[in-house]
């Protein structure tokens, strides 16, 4: 049997033995495989002398009464992902549900002009005046004409007022399939989260009909391709999430992640890295550094909770917590490297007391050790 890393995260240059089997072995070439030194280096800095408006304000616009879960755990990965400050904006007749339901997020009510119903301009009147670096948009929303037009509203650069970046997921990606054209103009910033059925829809449904894209669930080689000409089309980072997630960017860059992990692959795991990548693009990164860090956090997460659980049983609310834990072990594993370049020394955890023997590595909360 081949030795294993510490329970919790082991370093990820490469699939695990059992992931390879079924797939695939070989990484397509044209993106980058991401590992623990790649990623780390995106790690933003976090100043000792930094307070919560240092590290960026995120607004989510997202949750329905059927899917308030959504919004929720938007809001607690971004927090988990080390954004200052999190609002939640949802229509003003369910203010009073979800502001029960966050602790740490504030609420913001948006105008209705029905019962859970949008009202789209006073809406965006709001939205435009409330002070935000990042926005995501789209997970849980009510489907409707409503949101469509919200999320039409939301595309463009609004003026010298507001040209925050935005994570587009789930109900704001469908929005964007009956939308012709929706890419051109003078735009925000824009990272797309689809799964394979909603990047399809997409290049269905909005104007943008190329050759059959392949296989975008099984074929690597398919995924990347398709990806990078919707990201060229569309000019706008895309995250094709799925096994091996592949992070195309608009001048054709790309990366693939090593993550193959069916534990994923249940409700809400997509809401946790809308909100993770959201919280990085609220604290300064570009969109495609952003997308990528956002993913291998979300991944080794993910691995986290296979450890854990196995193969099925995970949680997408098991995740957050794990996402800081993530971070925590690259930012540590960046440290040693540079620090045993220096004369042997090798840098300590924080906390760790001279001389005293090495923290025990951690997952998530509950792992055996």
């Amino acid at each position: 049997m081949p030795e294993r890393g510490p329970v919790g995260f082991g370093r990820r240059d490469a699939p695990r033995e059992a992931d390879v089997s079924g797939s695939s072995d070989a990484f397509p070439t044209g993106a980058t495989k991401l590992d623990d030194d790649i990623v780390g280096a995106l790690i933003p800095e976090r100043p000792a002398r930094g307070h919560k408006g240092s590290f960026g304000k995120l607004l989510v616009i997202a949750g329905s009464l059927d899917y308030a879960g959504a919004a929720l755990l938007v809001c607690r990965a971004a927090g988990r992902g080390g954004v200052g400050l999190v609002t939640l904006a949802i229509p003003e007749s369910l203010q009073p549900l979800f502001a029960a339901k966050v602790v740490e997020a504030t609420t913001m009510a948006l105008p209705e002009d029905d019962v859970e119903e949008i009202d789209p301009e006073p809406a965006m009147a709001r939205i435009l005046d409330h002070e935000h670096d990042a926005i995501v948009v789209g997970p849980g929303l009510r489907p409707g004409l409503a949101t469509t037009e919200l999320v039409r509203s939301l595309l463009p650069i609004a003026g010298e007022t507001d040209a925050a970046p935005l994570v587009l997921d789930a109900e704001a990606l469908r929005s964007m399939a009956t939308m012709d054209g929706w890419w051109t103009g003078e735009r925000r910033p824009a990272v797309l989260t689809p799964h394979a059925g909603e990047f399809a829809r997409l290049r269905a449904g909005s104007s943008d009909q190329p050759a059959d894209d392949g296989d975008l669930e099984g074929d690597d080689g398919a995924r990347l391709a398709a990806s990078i000409d919707a990201a060229t089309t569309w000019g706008s980072v895309v995250v094709l999430k799925g096994a091996r997630t592949i992070i195309a960017a608009p001048d054709g860059s790309a990366a693939i992640a090593p993550f193959e992990n069916p534990a994923l692959a249940t409700g809400g795991t997509g809401d946790v890295l809308a909100g993770t990548i959201g919280a990085l693009l609220a604290q300064g990164l570009d969109p495609f550094a952003a997308a990528r860090l956002g993913v291998y956090l979300h991944g080794m997460s993910g691995e986290a909770g296979r450890e854990r659980f196995g193969d099925a049983g995970l949680l997408a609310s098991d995740l957050p917590d794990g996402i800081a834990l993530a971070r925590r072990r690259l930012v540590a594993a960046t440290e040693r490297r540079t620090a045993t370049k220096r004369l042997g020394f090798a840098a300590r955890d924080s906390g760790q007391a001279p001389g005293s023997a090495p923290a025990t590595p951690v997952g998530i909360p509950g792992d055996l050790r």
